[in-house]
């Protein structure tokens, strides 16, 4: 028996931190012919309170190491007024939408990350396989879109602040077998560029050799890395496909199959 489809839409920071970018992208989105989970990062917003909060911010190599103050901070703006924000402009849209943390319905466990050469604090791993599918499918089965953001649980009533990429291809593979699952993670590019300054350079279609190849070149490099790793972990699992697009293009790849833009990660 065919499995149903089910798009699964990650949006990047960027989007997030211009109103009228991401007021265009829920039309967008609401819009989708087809069952869609929304998962969304935090953009700046959280670092603009902390500073005006006097939290100090540190990072190690990129990555941003959360102390309780911080991780409260996330909390507020990812799980509070950025989530709740989005659910809202979906509501005005004609979409029925829910957000969740992690937390809510225990949907999406997670460990905190183990010290290694750098303690990264409350920072959360996610337990794929505690992942709640069968919450998340009674949801979307009752025509009411689930939008997450980037905050888990540990179980223990701590809360964790979480990788929005990770959190999307995580559910991906969660919910790969109820669903065929077409993940798209959108950003300000127009997909995977060859040339950083050119936004024509797209590399239309990245397979595991040309990606190793990608990285030696150093074409493909810093925050791009996690985004392709997570990629092909989760066709690895079971997705079945995974695009990487501008967030304008979301509605023609999905509604018209357009796959004139946009980079397609596959086996």
């Amino acid at each position: 028996m065919q499995k149903p489809e089910l798009y699964i839409v990650k949006i990047g920071g960027n989007v997030i931190d211009n109103p009228e970018k991401l007021e265009a992208f829920l039309k967008d989105f609401s819009e989708l012919q087809k069952p869609k989970i929304l998962v969304h990062g935090g953009g700046k917003l959280a670092t603009k309170l902390a500073e005006k909060l006097e939290i100090p911010q540190e990072f190690f190599e990129g990555r941003r190491i959360t102390n309780q103050e911080t991780r409260d901070v996330a909390v507020m703006v990812y799980a509070g007024l950025i989530n709740k924000n989005i659910v809202a402009t979906l509501q005005r849209n004609k979409l029925n939408a829910i957000g969740f943390s992690g937390a809510d319905a225990n949907v999406i466990p997670a460990h905190k990350r183990p010290v290694k050469t750098v303690d990264f604090g409350w920072v959360g791993d996610v337990e794929t396989e505690k992942i709640n599918a069968e919450f998340i499918t009674k949801v979307i089965a009752e025509n009411v879109c689930p939008v997450f953001c980037a905050i888990t649980h540990d179980g223990k009533g701590n809360l964790l602040n979480t990788n929005a990429d990770t959190i999307a291809s995580s559910l991906a593979v969660a919910l790969s077998s109820d669903f065929d699952i077409n993940l798209v993670y959108c950003f300000e590019k127009n997909g995977v560029l060859e040339n950083i300054e050119d936004e024509n350079s797209v590399i239309s279609k990245i397979i595991p050799d040309t990606y190793a190849q990608l990285k030696e070149n150093n074409i493909v490099n810093e925050g791009m890395i996690p985004k392709i790793d997570n990629a092909f972990a989760a066709i690895e699992k079971g997705v079945k496909s995974v695009f990487i697009v501008k967030e304008t293009f979301l509605k023609r790849l999905i509604n018209e199959n357009d796959r004139t833009s946009g980079t397609e990660i596959t086996k």
